[in-house]
């Protein structure tokens, strides 16, 4: 009886471990408060499945002229062509499968959304952290230049350097990073001018530790939280400029098809009734944005405490 008494509380510890609450079990219920926000949080997970796998999930290459036929143009949806097969999304005017040819497309605008966004978070990081630990003039001139470049619209900015860079996902790559970075610098430096006046920095200042370690070390990953917000919320800002500049013919080339550049190919088509071409890209386009936005605004009100409820 005394062994059985003795081993209880051990007993009692070891059922109440899995029941501790960690900061990511935290974090995963108070995002899962919101039905809207985890149901697009599923959404965005299945349109990046879906972007990853197209080579293996899409009917056809819709790139591949081996496999398009031109007798197949503007197929309304649910049609057969005259091999048998069958085209639930219908086709474009050039005889593509128009299922395959979205998921081909939203792989494009994913990827370049992601890569630009990643790119000039890091780099307005970098900028925006030295602005606000250096001071001074340094401090001025970056963000002055920072005020110069947000006080253009981005879609006038995008279009004056994908015309003079040319087409390409690189060279819109390119265009995305230097319209965005400025975002990102301010941000970061907000956050950073606030860090750089607590205790923890003054005590890393009086152990001399150097300077790239209480940057980097100290500071940064406290400003973390605001970035991944405003990198998600740029992140589908990204994707629809893709989009836009695309639709207006300056984005990627015809051979890389975004969504925007399927939604512009079936523009021309929307008067003569073969709707589908222009309005399925379009609502695939409008899907991935608006979930995207709904997972940053669930991400803003749990990483921001003044918001918390």
């Amino acid at each position: 009886m005394s062994d059985e008494i003795t081993h209880r509380p051990d007993t009692a510890v070891l059922t109440a471990a899995p029941g501790v609450e960690t900061p990511l079990r935290r974090f995963v219920s108070d995002f899962a408060e919101s039905p809207v926000a985890t149901g697009a949080f599923l959404v965005l997970c299945l349109i990046v499945l879906l972007a990853v796998f197209a080579p293996l999930i899409a009917p056809q290459n819709p790139y591949d002229l081996a496999q398009v036929s031109i007798l197949d143009s503007r197929l309304p949806p649910g049609a057969q062509s005259m091999d048998g097969t069958t085209f639930w999304l219908g086709t474009d005017g050039a005889g593509r499968d128009m299922l395959s040819a979205m998921l081909y497309g939203l792989r494009i605008s994913l990827s370049v959304g992601v890569m630009s966004g990643l790119l000039a978070l890091t780099i307005g990081m970098a900028i925006g952290l030295i602005a606000a630990y250096a001071g001074g003039r340094t401090e001025a001139l970056i963000m002055r230049i920072v005020d110069l470049q947000l006080s253009f619209p981005p879609v006038l900015v995008a279009l004056m350097l994908v015309a003079i860079l040319g087409k390409g996902v690189d060279k819109i790559i390119i265009a995305l990073i230097i319209v965005q970075w400025a975002y990102y610098a301010r941000t970061v430096r907000g956050n950073a001018l606030v860090e750089r006046q607590r205790e923890y920095v003054e005590a890393a200042h009086c152990l001399a530790l150097p300077h790239r370690r209480i940057v980097f070390g100290h500071i940064l990953p406290n400003c973390l939280a605001p970035l991944i917000v405003v990198g998600s919320v740029q992140t589908a800002h990204a994707i629809s400029l893709e989009a836009t500049l695309s639709f207006l013919g300056l984005g990627l080339p015809p051979t890389e098809p975004s969504l925007g550049l399927l939604i512009s190919n079936g523009f021309q088509y929307m008067l003569s009734g073969n709707y589908w071409i222009s309005v399925f890209p379009g609502i695939a386009l409008l899907i991935t944005i608006v979930s995207i936005n709904l997972v940053g605004d669930q991400l803003r009100d749990i990483l921001n405490p003044r918001l918390r409820r």
